[in-house]
């Protein structure tokens, strides 16, 4: 699970205490110094269909760019890079390399026209055993007229690339509370597949909550995968595959209500992306 590293101002208010025409004036105190993106690119619309190059830099508080970021195995490392669109149709998720001056390049195709939230998942190279990673958020817009796409009910069953991902076990998901969702992925011939290593997992499950566009990321690790344990949470929501063809999701979801599922996978070479939609009760 995704552990944010939470930056905020302190705003401090204080009540004058008047008397005869005197007072007590309130100090002034300036917000806190912040992660935030710098020089993001494109600053103006775009057009769907058509690659774009997406372009930022991580500021530290400092204002210094951010240059060292986690390396080694499994999916904590560097920056996760995900665009999805304000209805939750569609989702766009990479790893940009990272250049020597901090700056983070990618070329990107969207699909739709339509407001899309732009998440920057990161990941600092820092001292000490344990993991931290935190999250900015953007927007970008694409050219066009956009319809939005009711989101579906819940369907066990989807297909997408030639394969049909199957929900064997959806167990009653409420807020807080740790669960696992048994898949199988198989294709028209009823073959398990076979997952390749894809960022450091066997699956990512990626989860966007309707409306705020809240975010949840677990991944479905190999036996004994180095770096891919889910992090600041219970091991219970980290996601196992031991045969070809079965996936066991891990989820932890922070609100109750409507999110949207997408189960990310790499089969024959193809990136394979299944979306589910979920209720989560309070």
């Amino acid at each position: 699970m995704r552990r944010a590293l939470v930056l905020v101002g302190l705003a401090l208010g204080l009540a004058g205490c008047g008397g005869g025409g005197g007072g007590l004036s309130a100090p002034h105190i300036g917000a806190a110094r912040v992660y935030h993106l710098q020089a993001f690119q494109p600053a103006g619309s775009i057009k769907a269909g058509r690659a774009v190059t997406v372009s930022f830099t991580v500021a530290q508080p400092s204002g210094a760019p951010l240059v060292h970021y986690r390396t080694g195995p499994g999916p904590h490392t560097g920056v996760h890079l995900i665009f999805v669109r304000d209805d939750l149709s569609s989702i766009i998720h990479l790893h940009p390399p990272i250049g020597p001056d901090g700056r983070i390049t990618q070329r990107v195709v969207f699909p739709q026209p339509g407001p899309y939230r732009v998440l920057v998942d990161v990941y600092p190279r820092t001292k000490g055993p344990g993991y931290t990673n935190f999250q900015l958020f953007t927007k970008i817009h694409v050219a066009g007229v956009y319809h939005p796409i009711a989101l579906p009910p819940y369907r066990p069953v989807v297909t997408t690339g030639g394969w049909t991902f199957t929900v064997k076990r959806l167990p009653k998901l409420r807020l807080a509370q740790a669960a696992l969702i048994d898949v199988s992925v198989r294709d028209a011939a009823g073959r398990p597949a076979d997952f390749t290593p894809w960022f450091g997992a066997l699956g990512h499950a990626i989860f966007f909550h309707e409306h705020d566009l809240a975010y949840f990321h677990t991944h479905i690790c190999a036996p004994d995968q180095a770096g891919c344990a889910s992090i600041g949470g219970p091991t219970s929501i980290t996601g196992s595959s031991t045969k070809p063809g079965v996936m066991h999701v891990g989820v932890l979801l922070p609100e109750a209500g409507t999110w949207r599922l997408f189960l990310q996978c790499k089969v024959d070479g193809k990136t394979l992306t299944a979306p589910f939609t979920l209720k989560v009760g309070g």
